[in-house]
């Protein structure tokens, strides 16, 4: 089985040197501008077989064959981004090639790991010892503060800090799969939506000149009313759940004394602010220099935003309590996950967002020319473009691509078009639930709640229950604020 992306690569490989394309003019437009560029109007819809090809291994191999994936799951990604890059450095060339991997490594992934690795870190640090009891109204008070909580330190922070107390105080429970899925809708992705904060793609909205509170204001009310009847849903559901578990837990039945709620490792809260501290810096400090490799410029911003996230990951790991952490249920194995997997997703998706970028012109041009109606733009069309999108690409440069679709001028998008980006902007940050690689947070909860010992649904059952649960809810949503 992990021989079929090998055996990919060559039927990927002759199928593209058979499409029709102007290689040449790629060459040409590289010994014009000295540097290269990957035009998305050259590429098929057959590049984005590596992108699908890894996708369905996450989606069907733990299914097919759960010991193969757990034992090779590194290698078949692996093979998964070969299939992708040997094929397009044999047909684009070596040195396009070359640009695109270290673009993607330097600029999108290392950022992207580094950020991920020190919340990991710093949350996984944070212990709530002391009785904690999953009852239904208890898990539900969690996942609302959880929701407001990712709009200030960002939906992966707040899943990182949440997800392990919420997993142990429902230790008990039979049914904690529905929690776990409803963690991920609320917490890991609706709740991000708020602030530059909150979710990448509304920090790039900054970054364009989206003023900070313009998304606090503009996507309180759908944001209130998606999560407001996610809660419902799920408080009735787990009242329902609850009544049905065979046992209760000891401290309700009194055979316990209740402990009092304590924090272990509250440094870390600290630290978790200085994460937030360096991701804002690398926003908002540009001293226009770099360091450059291969025509590719990493900025001093983003290098020194890293090692800053680096020290604080080592400061979080020397200033708590090994004890702590291992009582915690902290190990290192979901991130590896994640990191391996991700390296995958983030080499493979490089035509797939390329063919985006090139508009009406790109092999999915047919989306881009959607979202507008006799030249004016249509907000539910871009709200579920830009969600659809984002429930299995980046949501950060599917954003930024709708973005520029609706105008790339932030002060009217924020005034007379401010309805398109509201709808942009609750696509992006909504529906990045509606998969488990929607969003990054999603798949480390998974990885997290799968250690503990929860029976996660697979790929396409994680996607039952959102299209099942969160899609209804979002064509109400449509309904309510977009058309």
């Amino acid at each position: 089985m992990p021989q079929l992306p090998a055996i990919l690569v060559g039927a990927v490989f002759a199928i593209a040197v058979m499409l029709p394309g102007s290689h040449g003019a790629l060459a040409a437009e590289v010994a014009q501008t000295g540097a290269p560029h990957l035009d998305g109007r050259l590429l098929g819809a057959v590049w984005v077989v590596p992108f699908a090809g890894i996708l369905l291994s996450i989606a069907l191999f733990p299914l097919l064959a759960p010991m193969v994936w757990h034992h090779h799951f590194g290698k078949i990604s692996a093979l998964w981004a070969l299939a992708f890059l040997v094929p397009f450095a044999a047909i684009f060339g070596v040195e396009l090639a070359g640009y695109e991997l270290l673009h993607t490594v330097l600029l999108e992934y290392i950022p992207f790991i580094v950020l991920l690795t020190a919340l990991f870190t710093v949350a996984g640090g944070v212990r709530l010892a002391g009785s904690l009891v999953g009852t239904p109204l208890a898990n539900t008070v969690g996942l609302a503060l959880g929701t407001v909580l990712a709009s200030l330190m960002g939906t992966t922070g707040a899943s990182m800090l949440l997800i392990r107390p919420l997993l142990r105080a429902n230790e008990h429970r039979r049914h904690k799969i529905h929690t776990v899925v409803f963690f991920i809708f609320l917490v890991s992705n609706v709740g991000g939506s708020l602030t530059p904060l909150g979710d990448p793609p509304l920090f790039l909205g900054f970054l364009k000149g989206v003023d900070f509170f313009w998304p606090t204001v503009h996507l309180l009310a759908p944001m209130g009313f998606l999560s407001g009847l996610l809660l419902v849903i799920y408080f009735v559901l787990d009242l329902y759940l609850h009544t049905r578990d065979p046992g209760k837990h000891p401290l309700i039945e009194g055979v316990h004394e209740r402990e009092p709620i304590r924090i272990e490792g509250a440094v870390n809260l600290l630290l978790l602010l200085a994460i937030i501290g360096a991701v804002l810096l690398s926003g908002v400090w540009h001293p226009g220099i770099g360091v450059t490799i291969h025509h590719v410029t990493v900025s001093l911003e983003t290098i020194v935003s890293n090692l800053l996230l680096l020290a604080i990951t080592g400061l979080s790991l020397l200033l708590t309590s090994a004890k702590s952490r291992r009582m915690n249920g902290f190990s290192w194995g979901p991130i590896l996950e994640v990191a391996k997997l991700f390296a995958a997703i983030f080499l493979t998706i490089i035509p797939a967002i390329a063919i985006l970028k090139a508009g009406t012109d790109g092999a999915l041009g047919a989306i881009i020319a959607a979202v507008n109606e006799g030249g004016k733009p249509n907000p539910a069309a871009y709200f579920w473009a830009a969600g659809i999108l984002s429930s299995f690409l980046d949501n950060a440069p599917t954003y930024l691509i709708f973005f520029n679709t609706a105008g790339g001028e932030a002060q009217p998008l924020m005034t007379d078009l401010s309805l398109t980006l509201t709808a942009i902007s609750a696509g992006a940050v909504f529906m990045g639930a509606n998969s488990y690689i929607g969003n990054a947070p999603n798949f480390m909860v998974k990885a997290i709640a799968e250690e503990r010992g929860v029976a996660m649904p697979s790929f396409f059952g994680y996607m039952a229950w959102s299209c099942g649960i969160l899609v209804p809810l979002l064509v109400l949503t449509t309904l309510v604020f977009f058309v």
